[in-house]
């Protein structure tokens, strides 16, 4: 929070994170940088919400890469998946990675998600550029009628390794002065982009001390906490992928195991596969049966 208390800013080094999600669904480059984009974003939205509140974002455009869906929850954990880990369509003109061509356009999804909700909150906006944080700030603007601005970057190396991850994300509040806001647009595009910061060596916290510069801070009011790719807790991913299997139906369960003993399924989010025997699938599917 600035020291004058009208804008919160949250920043993130997201580089293990980046690199966990890409090791798991072993992108390609341009994948890598959209799916990474994806996370960080989903982090910037969700993190110190409500506990038990999930944030979802949902990109659907007409790229290579198909579908791209994130999800994070309120204490720094994120998950997602790319329909098309493969997608890495030609460089930019600028050579950069064409993060855009690889989204394409469509339709950007949000959805806020708590356990007390009968229905998720979802708000939808065009994608407008296929660069995530662009798309991003837009929804905020159109949908939730927030003041903000976003940047998400990631950087690949030669070898097609993650070597930084990072953003942060500006939020104005609503009784802030006409200067500060004045201040922050000279501030924002002033600075390096966000993988030139983390590749500097700045903490979130560093990086949030420089988007607000002159403003200073509220050091009573900073909130830390780690973020990391968030695998499926193990008694639920288990649980739903019998669930999801049983709804096959009797015969075609009873067909696959009658040609390989066992049904092998793997989680699109974290990439973890579980075996699943007769017994296991009895069981699920009675579960099926009853409701």
């Amino acid at each position: 929070m600035s020291a004058n208390q009208e804008v919160a800013v949250i920043a993130v080094v997201g580089t293990s994170l980046v690199r966990d999600a890409a090791t798991r669904h072993r992108t390609a480059p341009t994948a890598t940088a959209a799916l990474g984009r994806s996370l960080m974003c989903a982090l910037l939205l969700g993190t110190f919400k409500g506990e038990d509140e999930t944030t979802q974002l949902t990109f659907k455009g007409d790229g290579p890469l198909g579908q791209i869906v994130a999800v994070a929850t309120h204490d720094g954990r994120a998950k997602g998946f790319c329909s098309n880990p493969n997608a890495d369509p030609p460089l930019r003109s600028d050579g950069k990675l064409n993060v855009g061509a690889a989204v394409g356009r469509g339709v950007l999804t949000v959805s806020r998600a708590h356990p007390s909700m009968k229905t998720p909150f979802s708000g939808s906006v065009a994608i407008r550029t296929g660069e995530i944080a662009e798309d991003v700030a837009g929804y905020l603007s159109e949908s939730e009628q927030v003041g903000s601005a976003i940047a998400v970057g990631v950087a690949i190396d030669r070898e097609c390794e993650v070597i930084a991850a990072g953003g942060f994300m500006v939020q104005i509040l609503p009784f802030a002065s006409d200067e500060t806001i004045e201040i922050l647009e000279r501030i924002i595009p002033s600075l390096p982009s966000s993988t030139a910061l983390v590749q500097e060596g700045l903490t979130a916290e560093q990086i949030a001390q420089r988007v607000l510069g002159e403003l200073g801070e509220q050091k009573d009011l900073i909130t830390r906490m780690t973020p990391e790719y968030g695998p499926c807790e193990p008694t639920e991913l288990r649980g739903r992928m019998l669930r999801a299997v049983a709804s096959l139906g009797k015969e075609e369960v009873a067909k696959i195991l009658a040609e390989d003993g066992q049904i092998e399924i793997t989680c699109e989010f974290c990439k973890v596969t579980s075996v699943l025997k007769e017994a296991d699938l009895a069981k699920a599917q009675g579960e099926v049966d009853a409701r």
